[in-house]
């Protein structure tokens, strides 16, 4: 072995060291435009409606068709990395995804809109689990919690600026914007990836087999999933027979998925590694936060349109002081990760969740907006702390040639909780609304004195207005009734939050399978191809 060559090897610091933060920012641009691809379209939908002709029911397909694309996408990154190769599979990810949203500004008929956003799905998949992998392998073993601090803004600061970038760009601009914003980016995501990016030696390329049954399942089980996920509420659930055949479908082809990988020696999604239990920890708790981080995210803009009629605008910039707090706590809990045990950093970031949301599911209905603050900027630090922490332990006892594929896996859970949060959430809100209307209705009686002296103010104030008698009673109890909808819906919404609150204690005792040292005692994992090839060369000589 030459003296260069093993030089080269025995220098893993100088090889860490080389362009890592140009590498994170490479792909992190990738990553952060494929999730707020997500969230930013929902504040466009009204205008939407008007251009393609549709009601609300039918424009949210433009959302629905871009996140079934994309969590299929997610689950086969691996695949797809080992036939193409990572790099290629990120280039040729972020040109479909850039494609895809011209097209989508261009769309003329509903029917192209959904096709765009297909495509758009397709490129933006893969982004999210390949970005995390290929971030995670460039940093020492010592560095990893800040790679995943820098990983975890983009993931988790996506969702919450998308609506106010959103409804600027449609306010401003119009709605095909939020499209066109995403060229200019990606075109540079592609070019710093083009010349910053390389596949490390030791990853898998080709297949002696493909795996067409899994992909045949995946397919399905996935899409119908979501669909259902997505269209539940709207059609009552069960009582709809196409849910019911849908929910079916969903359930035999994913039970089919898994028992069919499990037998594979070259399966599309590796449903083994789960036998990791760091990956498995992490990717539970990771579900609780990201059913939160994707439920609150929808409740919060929700609340304050219907109950505390903001505007559209103001409610996306509710969700900044959130934004503006995991961006400040991300880096220093990256920075902190090997000094302080992850078992209290995440212990302390799901108590800081529970605390606020506790406080979020007990908000008056004359709320002010500046009494969210505190309550968000909790959810940010602790959204910052649970999460990086997470996103490093989850993958720090895997092996790097299986990085990609349990980054998908990882991703995949997230994702799938958070479409669940939806469904859930808008379920709960809807149903409690009315057994709060239910109960509060029968409080409604001329005996109850505090409707008596409710009565009496409400005349006098009608009668200010030039109102008649005659009009009294009816316009009393429309007043009423207006009062006893938006309490309902009020309390609703505070059921929906403390049911976070009560998701996160019950998910607190799960920590105690974290490790208690924050740097990887598998860190061997880490060197184990560079070993590999200094073994190799040497039964060469």
């Amino acid at each position: 072995m030459s003296v260069a060559l093993k030089s080269e090897i025995q220098s893993p610091s100088q090889e860490y060291e080389a362009g890592k933060w140009l590498v994170a920012a490479s792909v992190l641009l990738g990553t952060f435009l494929s999730v707020m691809d997500v969230s930013v379209v929902n504040i466009a939908m009204p205008h939407m409606m008007g251009s393609f002709g549709q009601d609300l029911l039918t424009i949210t397909w433009v959302s629905t068709a871009y996140s079934i694309a994309e969590i299929i996408m997610i689950t086969m990154t691996a695949f797809w990395s080992t036939l193409l190769g990572r790099k290629r599979l990120y280039l040729a990810s972020m040109t479909i995804f850039t494609f895809g949203s011209i097209l989508a500004g261009t769309s003329q008929t509903f029917a192209q809109m959904l096709f765009y956003r297909v495509i758009q799905g397709i490129g933006g998949g893969t982004l999210i689990p390949a970005s995390q992998a290929i971030t995670r392998e460039k940093f020492p073993p010592a560095e990893q919690g800040m790679a995943m601090a820098l990983y975890s803004m983009g993931v988790m600061l996506a969702p919450t600026l998308g609506p106010v970038l959103g409804g600027w760009l449609v306010d401003s601009w119009g709605w095909r914007w939020i499209f066109y914003i995403n060229v200019p980016f990606a075109i540079v995501g592609i070019l710093m990836v083009s010349s910053f990016v390389q596949d490390p030696p030791y990853l898998k390329r080709g297949f002696q087999n493909i795996d067409w049954g899994g992909i045949g399942l995946l397919t399905v089980g996935l899409t119908a999933l979501q669909i259902v996920l997505e269209r539940g509420q709207e059609v009552d659930w069960f009582a709809s027979n196409w849910i019911t055949i849908g929910t079916s479908i969903a359930v035999i082809a994913i039970v089919g998925l898994l028992a069919w990988e499990l037998m594979r020696d070259e399966p599309v999604v590796n449903f083994r590694l789960f036998r990791n239990l760091r990956l498995s920890t992490g990717s539970g708790m990771g579900a609780v936060i990201g059913f939160a981080l994707f439920g609150s995210t929808f409740l919060l803009p929700q609340v304050t349109q219907d109950v505390l009629d903001y505007p559209a605008y103001r409610s996306g910039l509710l969700l900044l002081p959130r934004a503006a707090a995991m961006f400040c706590v991300m880096p220093i809990v990256g920075y902190v990760y090997n000094r302080v045990s992850p078992r209290l950093l995440i212990a302390f970031g799901m108590g800081m969740l529970a605390t606020a949301y506790w406080g979020l599911g007990h908000l008056p209905i004359g709320v002010g907006f500046s009494s969210f603050i505190p309550y968000l900027i909790e959810t940010g630090v602790g959204t910052g702390c649970s999460m990086v922490i997470l996103s490093t332990i989850s993958l720090s006892s895997m092996p790097p040639a299986n990085m990609t594929a349990a980054a998908g896996l990882y991703t995949l859970v997230r994702r799938v909780s958070g479409n669940i949060a939806y469904a859930v959430l808008a379920t709960l809100v809807e149903r409690r609304s009315q057994v709060h209307r239910a109960v509060l209705s029968g409080n409604i009686s001329r005996l109850n004195s505090t409707l008596a002296q409710y009565d009496s103010s409400a005349n006098s104030r009608l009668t200010g207005f030039g109102e008649t008698s005659a009009t009294f009673r009816a316009r009393d109890l429309a007043m009423v009734n207006g009062i006893l909808n938006r309490q309902s819906t009020m309390m609703s919404y505070d059921d929906a939050f403390t049911l976070l609150f009560w998701l996160f204690l019950l998910a607190l005792p799960l920590t105690m399978f974290l490790p208690r040292k924050g740097v990887p005692t598998e860190s061997a994992a880490h060197d184990s191809p560079r070993q590999d090839a200094v073994s190799s060369m040497s039964e060469a000589e």
